[in-house]
């Protein structure tokens, strides 16, 4: 479980780093390009159309990457619980208690982090190697409730435990991060389509009205 939420986590991450990576160096590389080719500002606003494009094309494919996001986090949306599912019990299985092996660690935090235990709840670790290999009716002590100080982990003593399984928190944390992403994208998707449709309002009444005013007249700012 542990590990399965990690890796989704770091994929998404990873993947939404490229995206705004790409972005960024597309737009500072055209940025860069306008200021070392174009000594004379005022020629550059004159003749802006294959400024106007460029800046449309870069904004159309950012666009489409965030909708290819959005998409890609709705379905995997739906598909968390499924993931989930098919994973907690074999990392359950590999929990040694050791600080050293990851899945212990990654099992520890999430308990800790989302205050739960087990899979369903705390039950759950009668069925584990390492419950059945320690002998003592313990859970770790990750599972135990903050303002318990001298608890143990023993299910003697089930007030002192989190109740709710780690399971369904896991769920509802992933899916709540994903539909952040989902809105971010959406959200900017939003103010690039609507920097898309001035860019080509001015390209289109620039090219069919010969009445059409330039950002620049004269060598000063219209």
């Amino acid at each position: 479980m542990g590990q399965c939420g990690i890796t989704s986590s770091k994929t998404v991450l990873v993947f939404l780093n490229l995206i705004f990576w790409a972005a960024a160096g597309i737009l500072c590389y055209v940025g860069a390009y306008v200021f070392i080719t174009y000594d004379d500002y005022d020629h550059f606003f004159e003749d802006s159309r294959c400024g106007l494009a460029t800046f449309v094309i870069i904004l159309l494919l950012v666009f489409v990457t965030e909708v290819i996001v959005v998409v890609l986090g709705y379905v995997y949306r739906a598909k968390v619980e499924d993931e989930v599912n098919r994973s907690i019990q074999k990392v359950y299985n590999e929990y040694n208690g050791t600080n050293t092996d990851a899945p212990s660690r990654a099992i520890d935090y999430v308990q800790r982090q989302l205050h739960c235990c087990g899979i369903h709840n705390s039950s759950d670790w009668r069925n584990t190697r390492w419950f059945k290999e320690s002998r003592n009716n313990s859970v770790p002590v990750s599972c135990c409730k903050p303002n318990f100080a001298s608890c143990t982990g023993s299910l003697a003593r089930p007030g002192d435990l989190y109740p709710e399984g780690c399971e369904a928190r896991v769920v509802k944390k992933m899916k709540e991060i994903m539909m952040h992403v989902i809105w971010a994208a959406l959200t900017f998707a939003a103010i690039q389509m609507l920097g898309m449709l001035c860019a080509c309002v001015v390209l289109c009444r620039r090219g069919r009205d010969p009445a059409y005013e330039l950002l620049v007249t004269g060598g000063t700012y219209a």
